[in-house]
C-alpha cells in the first residue's frame, strides 16, 4: 500500500477545534470551582435551630388510602442532642416537631425539664409502627419533674406541640416513615 498524502488541516477546523477544547475546559473548571456544586441555601441539611440536624417524614395513617405528606422535622440522633431535646425552645421556626432516632431498641422515658412549651410525644417501634403517646406538661428547671414512658419498646419518637399528632395523622395503627432530606423552602 503506498502512502497517500493528505492535505492539511483547514484553519477553520484547526480553530473550531480549539475552542471546543477551551469550552470544555472552562465548562468543566467552573463544575469544579468552590460552590459550583453545592445548592444554592448553604444550610441544606442543617436546622434552622443550632445543635440539630433536620429530617423529612410522612406519617401512614390507620385505614388511610391517601399518600401521607411528608413533614420536616428536627433530628436529635446523638446522645447529646437527644439529651438536650427541645430544652428552652419557644419556636419550632417552621418544623413540624423534633425526632428522636436511636440505633437501638429503647425503653427510656422523657421528661420536661426547661422545656416552656407544652409537647405530645409518640414512640414508633424499628419498623416505624406506632407504640404509644401521650401529653407532656412543662417544668420548669426542678428536679422532680415527671417522667413519661412509652408501653414497650421503641426506636424513635416524635416530639409536636401539644394537640398536633392527630393532625399528622398519628395514633393506634399509624406508622412513621423518614424519607431523607427535607425539601429546600
Amino acid at each position: 500500500m503506498e502512502a497517500q498524502d493528505l492535505d492539511p488541516p483547514d484553519a477553520r477546523v484547526v480553530i473550531l477545534g480549539w475552542v471546543i477544547v477551551a469550552l470544555l475546559a472552562a465548562g468543566f473548571g467552573a463544575c469544579m470551582a468552590k460552590g459550583a456544586n453545592r445548592p444554592d441555601d448553604p444550610r441544606l441539611g442543617e436546622s434552622r435551630i443550632a445543635g440539630f440536624g433536620e429530617i423529612a417524614f410522612s406519617m401512614q395513617a390507620a385505614g388511610a388510602e391517601i399518600t401521607p405528606t411528608q413533614q420536616c422535622a428536627l433530628l436529635a440522633a446523638t446522645e447529646q442532642q437527644r439529651a438536650r431535646g427541645l430544652m428552652t425552645v419557644t419556636d419550632l421556626k417552621g418544623y413540624a416537631g423534633m425526632v428522636f432516632r436511636y440505633s437501638a431498641d429503647s425503653a427510656g422515658g422523657y421528661y420536661m425539664k426547661n422545656t416552656p412549651m407544652p409537647l405530645s410525644i409518640a414512640w414508633f417501634a424499628a419498623d416505624g409502627s406506632f407504640v404509644s403517646s401521650t401529653d407532656m406538661a412543662p417544668c420548669g428547671d426542678r428536679s422532680d419533674c415527671p417522667i413519661y414512658s412509652a408501653s414497650g419498646p421503641y426506636r424513635y419518637a416524635l416530639e409536636v406541640p401539644q394537640g398536633q399528632l392527630a393532625s399528622l395523622g398519628v395514633g393506634p395503627g399509624s406508622v412513621l416513615q423518614l424519607t431523607g432530606e427535607c425539601p429546600s423552602t
